[in-house]
């Protein structure tokens, strides 16, 4: 009996290492790549959570939920206080809180199914990794919203804003969607390796957008009154400062393991998701109701009603110019409008004709 053969046997089932690894000389270690591909993450939707974690986890996503449907509700009642030059900016945060708001309350629906209370424990089943693949589902549509959200009240336009447009919102859907793969989908997210590999290709579209961003808003800040710029200038630091949580709560399910470090990423991707999402588009509502004021005073645009900004008033209700109007007369005369069942030509008039 070969006791030296029996040893190296025993060697790899301890070390768990592929076969023929036993016969490596000791003075070639393992390449550190190899090491990396052998090393497990931990996912933290296979964590059990003890009671408080279970219960402070749904209170953050709640609380989250209803601060989403809140600005919702405020960007529905706010969007006619802006010009139509900044529509789309309005348009982006009714986006972004209306997916976010029905995300949440998915997530929470799915946070109750996806554990189950055993033995003192809360215990979860196959659904639970819903609860962090969710998120991924909501960010590919909402962050690329908030590239366009800023941008519509910067200062660049025509086919140069087109170009940033796209590039901004393919760069920051890219990243998302890079981070989903490696996060969830790929081993399961239980690979460093991949985690790693795939966080570093989110990581390069995360300077991507950052720098297109950044390169617009320097260009816009000349362009703008001091106020505006100051509020521009804030609303980016609070974009960007709150994107940088996310890639560290990425590499918490790199190194991490546990319910107390699911429960600290689910708590902290629902503060950045309402700093973010309400914080960030309060501040650009401010930027397009001030420019729109400006554009008023300057005869540049109309607005029905005068524009307050905390209580301050920014500008009057700015009226149409009369245009077209027939020689020698004061005002534009109207015509009634015919019902809508039964609209039919207007007989014109000699007159008319002879103004024609």
């Amino acid at each position: 009996m070969d006791r030296r053969a029996d040893g190296v046997r025993e060697q790899r089932r301890r070390a768990l290492l592929p076969a023929g690894a036993g016969h490596r000389c000791p003075q070639f270690p393992d390449r550190p790549i190899e090491r990396l591909t052998r090393m497990t993450a931990s996912a933290p939707w296979l964590a059990s959570l003890s009671q408080p974690q279970y219960l402070i986890t749904l209170y953050f996503l709640v609380v989250a939920g209803l601060a989403l449907i809140a600005g919702f509700a405020r960007s529905v009642a706010t969007r006619s206080e802006v010009g139509s030059r900044f529509r789309p900016a309005v348009v982006a945060r009714l986006a972004v809180t209306g997916v976010a708001s029905v995300s949440y309350i998915l997530l929470v629906m799915t946070f109750l199914s996806g554990y189950s209370l055993v033995g003192g424990e809360y215990v979860p089943n196959q659904g639970a990794v819903l609860v962090f693949a969710l998120r991924y589902m909501d960010w590919s549509v909402t962050v690329p919203m908030l590239t366009l959200e800023l941008l519509a009240v910067c200062s660049v336009v025509g086919s140069g804003l087109r170009r940033t447009q796209v590039l901004a919102a393919a760069s920051a859907f890219a990243m998302i969607f890079c981070g989903f793969l490696g996060a969830i989908v790929i081993d399961e997210g239980q690979s460093q390796a991949q985690l790693l590999i795939w966080g570093g290709i989110s990581c390069v579209f995360w300077i991507v957008t950052n720098v297109v961003l950044i390169q617009s808003v320097r260009r816009s800040l000349p362009t703008l009154t001091p106020l505006a710029a100051s509020w521009m200038r804030s609303a980016t630091i609070l974009m960007l400062s709150g994107w940088v949580v996310y890639p560290l709560v990425y590499l918490i399910q790199v190194f991490g393991s546990g319910g107390g470090w699911a429960t600290t990423m689910q708590v902290s991707l629902c503060v950045a998701d309402v700093l973010v999402k309400i914080g960030f588009g309060t501040l650009i509502h401010r930027v397009a109701k001030l420019r729109t004021a400006e554009d008023v005073r300057a005869g540049d645009d109309v607005h029905p009603e005068s524009i307050w900004i905390s209580s301050v008033k920014q500008s009057d209700a700015g009226q149409p110019s009369e245009v077209y109007l027939a020689e020698g007369a004061s005002v534009h005369q109207r015509h009634a409008r015919p019902p809508r069942s039964s609209a039919v030509p207007v007989e014109r008039a000699a007159t008319d004709d002879e103004e024609l």
